[in-house]
């Protein structure tokens, strides 16, 4: 075993069954309270192990300054200068050499790393600190690297450190044993506060006052624990303690602030007042502390369900949470822990703090798994984690990266989107930069995206605007605010960090408009201008507002890059846009929705066209339809309308009766049917191949409904049933129609034209014979009869005398059926 630095740390009797037992097996689980040198130990005791063949021991941090702290330390125990054997690596700092064999890496960076080099060729093994912490990217980490343990890397060792037992998911995935360090602590007493807080603003002053009661009354060094920055700031605002050294400690403070309080503490030092957030919990160790002052909440990050963006939230701890806070009391010598809240709420504590992966937005998840799947030829369900994310999370960001177009509509992966997941930033932020094309734009886009990840510089202005381009302009003036230094280096820095990735210079001057770069980011928040001013629509859904005194209250467009959601959501930042300068943009992504519809009164179709964006119409627009678009509504206007609209006239009605009467009595084909229930149903077979070229209901009207509907039947059938059923027959050189609308066929002519016809006209050869209806001069039927030969003798009498006395002039004969030969009936 690697020979430890001659120190006394809880953690060192576990040592040597921890390093014998990796020799034998690739994973194991190291459970140890906050505080018993695991951190700094368990690296060094594993330098020298045989597995690990001249390769690098990467340990993986929660956050920066746990990485450093841990570094350092870790040189420090070895004599050494940090970046020699022990090396570090942050998004903001480094320090490494050729010589380091122990690396320890901020998770999200070795995420990078890990898309970069995803078989880790150099690397024996990974520990995983504070893995109990459960953040989205320690998942990540631990879930892709088992997965390539289980397919490539067998060698590769997985070392999961935790502060508390409660790990029955992790042991499911590592399928390895649990070493538990067995500590004991001095003891610790807990005081409760009689009554809780009335409202959480009132935090600061409460711990105030109980900081200064503590320092009054106990000895020793105070930690104290506040949710965020702003409540640390006010609460040392309220302090005024005699000989005390009062000292912040959270992540967005300068490395130089923090490790103020990460000092030792010798004899010589004053009484210290560390006020810290839950960054003091498990991954860092305060020296000296004897008195813990707990404030019960912390900042957590939740997705909004109406907005699919994640925020932080302030929000009760957990009673884990609270018991690793209490335990920092009892590390140096008997404690006493004040906790601000009562024994009845402490009840009402959850057990543990939700899992990051069930309450975050989940879109650059899903990205590095999709990268992940694709790298490793594996599906997204074969990576393990310890939760699985609800499949509704999972579309909203699929969605999303959908629109940002890193992936196409199958799920799939754009090479636009691999290069998105490289980049190392959100989603979001990365379409943005890798969409600049001039070096103006990504120096702009550089900007933007360190301002977006930081707090907003001018947040405590009274009333603040929300123009962005006053952010901007903030960062390239040196603030003269002292609260303002550590805010403006670190936005430079991050500024600097990605024009350094675009391979830009960093004195690169940005361009002007940020609008089109915060809708690459942002495609879902461009907000579209309701009726009441200030009150905008975005086009992911919701609603947005800002101040109607704003001077972005009135314009039509907004490119929102900030939003905050409370009981409303708030534009926080945004900048104008003009619908026109977006047209490529929205070209890529929109769709263009049609709908046409028949106005009733002219008879014309209607096209509507709009632009639609996501949830917002960018435009929309009125057209006369072109055929195309006109003929289906057309033709679904007839489908329901069909007798009222087209003109069925007496010689369509006859076609429809001749062929109904042939298919009955003469085994004509039975399709088509030409009834009106069937030709409804059959309007696209029989009446669409006459719709080109008409766009309105009066052209429709025009056409001739029998003239189409022979040509639905064919040349032949209509040739045929002619011959069988003809549309008339010839009496005395007059042409007569037959109408077949009745129960037998009739034809109705006047008397005179049946003179000299003994032989009633017949069709069909014969198979039907007509009925005769005798019309007087005047068109009016006066007999009807089936058999001529028997009307002239027995009925044309009673009907010659009647007629000879109405129409004297006429001709009317006592036997018709006797005139001249010329009189036969052609048919």
């Amino acid at each position: 075993m690697y020979s430890i630095p001659n120190i006394s740390l809880p953690i060192q009797p576990t040592l040597p069954e921890l390093y014998e037992y990796l020799n034998h097996q690739p994973n194991v689980i190291l459970v140890a309270p906050p505080g018993t040198g695991k951190t700094s130990l368990v690296p060094l005791a594993l330098l020298d192990a045989p597995w690990k063949q001249e390769k690098k021991l990467i340990m993986l941090e929660p956050r920066r300054i746990a990485t450093r702290a841990a570094a350092r330390q870790m040189a420090h125990l070895l004599n050494e200068e940090i970046g020699q054997k022990i090396g570090y690596r942050t998004r903001m700092d480094k320090a490494i050499s050729s010589n380091t064999e122990i690396e320890v890496v901020t998770q999200g960076l070795f995420l990078r790393q890990l898309l970069n080099n995803p078989f880790l060729d150099d690397i024996a093994g990974i520990i995983f600190d504070e893995i109990h912490e459960r953040s989205l990217d320690a998942d990540l980490c631990l879930g892709l690297c088992r997965n390539l343990q289980q397919n490539l890397r067998p060698d590769l060792r997985l070392i999961a450190m935790s502060a508390t037992p409660s790990l029955k998911n992790l042991q499911d995935i590592l399928q390895c044993d649990t070493i538990e360090s067995k500590t004991n602590y001095y003891p610790v007493t807990t005081h409760h506060r009689k009554r809780d807080l009335t409202h959480i603003r009132d935090l600061p002053s409460v711990m105030a006052a109980q900081i200064t009661e503590a320092y009054k009354e106990e000895k020793g060094n105070i930690l104290a624990f506040l949710p965020g920055a702003a409540e640390i700031q006010r609460t040392i605002g309220l302090l005024s303690l005699p000989n005390a050294e009062i000292l912040p400690l959270y992540g967005d403070l300068p490395a130089t602030e923090q490790d103020k309080a990460l000092r030792p503490v010798t004899t010589q030092t004053p009484r210290r007042i560390v006020l810290a957030t839950s960054i003091a919990e498990t991954s860092l160790t305060v020296p000296g502390v004897r008195i813990v002052i707990d404030g019960g909440y912390r900042r957590m990050p939740q997705l909004n369900a109406d907005t699919g963006l994640t925020r932080l939230q302030t929000q009760r701890i957990s009673r884990a949470a609270a018991t690793q806070r209490a335990g920092r009391a009892g590390r140096e010598s008997e404690g006493v822990v004040y906790k601000l809240w009562t024994q009845a709420t402490e009840r009402s504590l959850p057990m543990h703090d939700r899992p990051e992966i069930l309450e975050a937005e989940l879109s650059g998840f899903l990205l590095i798994c999709q990268t992940w799947s694709d790298i490793m030829g594996t599906k997204i369900s074969d990576i393990p984690f310890p939760d699985k994310p609800s499949l509704g999370i999972i579309e909203a960001a699929k969605e999303l990266l959908i629109l940002l177009g890193c992936l196409d509509y199958q799920g799939h992966i754009t090479p636009f989107g691999q290069k998105v997941a490289q980049f190392g930033s959100h989603p979001r932020l990365a379409s943005m930069m890798l969409s600049a094309q001039s070096n103006e734009e990504k120096a702009l886009a550089a900007d933007i995206a360190a301002l977006l990840e930081e707090r907003d510089p001018l947040r405590h202005e009274e009333p603040a605007s929300v123009d962005i381009q006053s952010r901007l302009g903030w960062m390239r003036l040196q603030p003269t605010s002292k609260n303002d230094q550590g805010l403006w280096h670190r936005i430079r820095k991050i500024s600097q960090d990605y024009r350094n990735r675009l391979r830009i210079s960093a004195t690169q001057p940005p361009a002007l408009n940020p609008s089109l770069l915060i809708c690459a980011a942002f495609p879902d928040r461009i907000a579209q201008r309701r009726s009441e001013i200030g009150s905008f629509r975005l086009a992911g859904g919701g609603a947005a507002h800002l101040s109607p005194q704003d001077s972005f209250a009135k314009e039509s467009l907004l490119a929102v890059a900030s939003v905050h959601v409370h009981k409303r959501t708030n534009i926080c930042l945004a900048f104008p846009v003009k619908l026109q300068a977006l047209s490529n943009f929205i070209e890529q992504r929109s769709e263009i929705e049609q709908e046409t519809t028949l106005d009733p009164i002219s008879g014309k179709v209607i096209l509507r066209e709009r632009l639609k964006f996501g949830r917002l119409t960018l435009q929309d627009r009125n057209a006369p339809a072109s055929s195309k678009e006109a003929v289906p509504v057309l033709l679904n206007y007839l489908s329901n309308n069909l007798s009222k609209t087209l003109d069925w006239n007496e010689q369509t009605k006859q076609l429809q009766a001749r062929y109904h009467l042939a298919q009955s009595d003469f085994a004509f084909d039975p399709s088509p049917d030409l009834s009106e229930e069937s030709l409804i149903k059959t309007c696209d077979e029989w009446l669409l191949p006459w719709m080109n070229g008409l766009t309105n209901l009066e052209e429709v009207k025009q056409l001739n409904v029998t003239e189409m509907l022979e040509a639905y039947l064919g040349y032949q059938t209509c040739q045929t049933l002619n011959k069988l059923l003809p549309k008339s027959i010839l009496l005395n050189n007059h042409k007569i129609y037959i109408d077949y609308t009745q129960s037998v066929p009739v034809i109705s002519a006047p008397a005179k034209f049946f003179y000299g016809i003994n032989n009633t006209p017949s069709i069909a050869k014969g198979k039907i014979t007509l009925q005769c209806c005798l019309l007087s001069p005047a068109n009016r039927p006066q007999a009807i009869t089936s058999d001529l030969q028997r009307f002239w003798s027995e009925g044309w009498k009673d009907m010659r005398k009647d007629m000879k006395g109405r129409y004297p002039k006429h001709h009317w004969p006592e036997n018709p059926g006797i005139l001249s030969s010329t009189t036969e009936h052609k048919s």
